[in-house]
């Protein structure tokens, strides 16, 4: 996934977002709803820029449908 960010949202929650080019946050930041976390880039294999995004629950993947205009 090259240069990754995973936020932890609590209850068990947590979201990955990969390939980006640039992270603007560090281990440990708090982050605000809407803020911007990385720079979508093509690292991690990728041949044009790209997002990988996933949404875990207790470390399995869940549907992230479920959670994208929330």
């Amino acid at each position: 996934f090259g240069l990754i960010t995973i936020i932890d949202h609590g209850d068990g929650y947590m979201t990955l977002y990969g390939h980006s080019s640039s992270l603007f946050t560090s281990p440990g930041d708090w982050v605000a709803a809407g803020e911007a976390i990385a720079l979508a880039g093509r690292t991690g294999g990728t041949e044009s820029p790209a997002l990988y995004f996933e949404v875990r629950h207790n470390g399995k993947p869940d549907n992230p449908g479920r959670w994208l205009g929330k």
